[in-house]
């Protein structure tokens, strides 16, 4: 079993009860009481410290962490550790002590009494090391050091430069000799605390609430309860996640991971964080591809690396959709594998359904196939709000507001199917070679000013830019003259916080049909799940989480 402990700082006894009451209502296992504040006025003392673990109706850990290990406390080794023996004697279920601790004289003692008694007889010892400023240099040798101590538990926490710094704290896990704790801290690291269950860690940390918490990047217990689905977690559960710089914003780990539950598909759906260039990208690719016991199945790509993406699986040779290689950019990778020494020697493709078991699926082949459900969503939510056919678009003119990456999107999927698209942007320049582009595949693509944009004629206007969003609500692609707009006029915004954009309010003044941005995602999400899972997406469910979030 792995634990979901809250970590609580304690200030006073009434505080700490209200937390240890609240982290039980919430779904924890186990709390961490972090006494750093001890010797502070007004801190809880002695007597109501025992009290509190006395009276707890979660098993708890007991710490005191020295400043120089990312703690509060102040005081010395031989006061801090005479506090952790009176938790001791108080019923604690484990004591924290950082491994640099026990290495100091002031320690002998402490240990003297706690290791010759039966573990039933006493608290669990807990040996720390943490690294606030980056990867430890001698990390392994660390380690090593945590696992030959006579510790009960081996805990290296250590903050994350990369995504790809998790990779190490899961082996660390996968090849453990004792109940151990690896983790890695800040945004980066977000996924070692959400995937510690599927390796087997003896617990992970989360906050009480969303911003709190003891150290960088904990998750609060409701997140991990309810967005992370810790619960459904198990070594077999697929991965899948959202690729992008900055991601910590993202809906999709929400909208996923609820359409996984209501499914009952075994997948859990996590934030990527992957530094802008194409260099990071391809080592995120080739490491996450080939992690054992990973089981990563698949990938949404969002800004900036659309683009990185479709070279990445240029480069491996893999099945990419025509018309997102024509676009340029992938915003979907499907990750399937096939399983070594298949019948008669050949490979044979694993379905959606769970691995057989794990060692099978982690030594299987990927096999890669890009595709953008972005210009589907965008074809979809338009011809469903007319009542028409894709091809039926030819016969309409549509005004695409800019010329980034949704925009060349919405550009290519027009044109195919032959609608005539005027491209408007800031930048005149861009919007000429997004037209030259294009112009002629198959519908006729030109460029005009911004500045023209009210004198539009056309009869579908798609916003794709990111003017209107929030906390910029009060701004408009159309800006304060919006075209000649009417009941047969259709106003796409791509932005789908808020729901109700000035440019969707600008249009429904005007009578215009509208399609909010939610929609989009929505719809982009739904093809991705449908692709990775061959299991129809719930899309009324994901729908509502999203307007909800919002």
């Amino acid at each position: 079993m792995t634990y979901l402990c809250v970590a609580i700082f304690v200030q006073s006894e009434q505080q700490a009860q209200r937390d240890i009451a609240l982290a039980a209502e919430a779904g924890a296992d186990m709390v961490e009481l972090r006494i750093d504040d001890h010797a502070d006025l007004g801190a809880i003392g002695l007597g109501q410290l025992s009290l509190l673990l006395q009276s707890s109706s979660l098993p708890a850990i007991v710490t005191c962490r020295p400043i120089w290990e990312g703690g509060r406390s102040r005081l010395s080794d031989t006061d801090r550790l005479a506090l952790l023996s009176a938790a001791d004697e108080a019923d604690a279920a484990y004591l924290d002590v950082e491994l640099e601790t026990t290495r100091h004289a002031e320690a002998k003692d402490f240990l003297d009494d706690k290791l010759p008694r039966r573990r039933e007889e006493r608290a669990g010892l807990i040996f720390s090391s943490h690294d606030f400023t980056g990867r430890p240099a001698k990390l392994t040798a660390i380690f090593d050091e945590l696992v030959r101590s006579p510790a009960d538990v081996a805990k290296i926490v250590w903050t994350a430069r990369t995504v790809r710094d998790n990779l190490e704290a899961f082996e660390l896990l996968r090849h453990r000799a004792k109940p151990t704790i690896a983790l890695c801290m800040g945004e980066a690291g977000l996924i070692s605390r959400v995937l510690a269950k599927k390796f087997g860690a003896f617990l992970t940390f989360a906050s009480l609430e969303t911003g709190g918490g003891t150290a960088p990047g904990q998750v609060s217990v409701r997140d991990m309860k309810r967005l992370y689905r810790w619960d459904a977690i198990a070594p077999a559960t697929k991965v899948y996640g959202v690729v992008g710089s900055p991601v910590a914003h993202s809906m999709s780990p929400a909208i996923h991971n609820a359409a996984f539950d209501t499914t009952g598909f075994d997948g859990v759906y996590v934030p990527l964080l992957v530094e802008p260039s194409y260099e990071s990208f391809k080592a995120f690719m080739e490491t996450f591809l080939a992690a054992e016991g990973l089981h990563l199945s698949g990938l949404s790509v969002t800004i900036p690396h659309k683009e990185n993406a479709l070279r990445y699986l240029k480069e491996k040779g893999a099945e990419i959709d025509p018309l997102a290689e024509r676009i340029g950019a992938l915003n979907t990778i499907a990750i399937r594998r096939v399983r070594l020494g298949g019948r008669g020697g050949n490979g044979v493709e694993e379905s959606n359904a769970e691995p057989s078991n794990a060692v099978a699926s982690a030594k299987a082949d990927p096999t890669l196939y890009g595709t953008s459900t972005d210009y589907a969503a965008i074809l979809d939510s338009i011809t469903t709000k007319l009542g028409i056919s894709r091809e039926q678009l030819k016969d309409y003119r549509v005004a695409v507001i800019g010329a980034g990456g949704t925009g060349r999107t919405a550009v290519a999927a027009l044109a195919h199917y032959g609608a005539t698209v005027v491209v408007y942007n800031r930048t005149r320049e861009k919007a000429d070679a997004l037209a030259a582009e294009f112009n002629g595949k198959t519908g006729k693509v030109v460029a005009a000013d911004m500045a023209k944009l009210c004198d539009s004629c056309c009869q579908i206007y798609i916003n794709t830019t990111s003017i209107g969003m929030s906390p910029n609500v009060e701004q408009s692609a159309f800006g304060d003259r919006p075209p000649a707009l009417s009941a047969d006029s259709v106003v796409f915004d791509a932005v789908y916080n808020p729901v109700r954009t000035m440019f969707i309010r600008q249009a429904e003044a005007a009578g215009a049909r509208t399609i909010n941005g939610v929609e989009m995602f929505v719809r982009q999400a739904a093809a991705q799940f449908e692709l990775w899972t061959g299991t129809p997406a719930p899309t009324d469910v994901m729908r509502n989480v999203v307007e909800s979030r919002l």
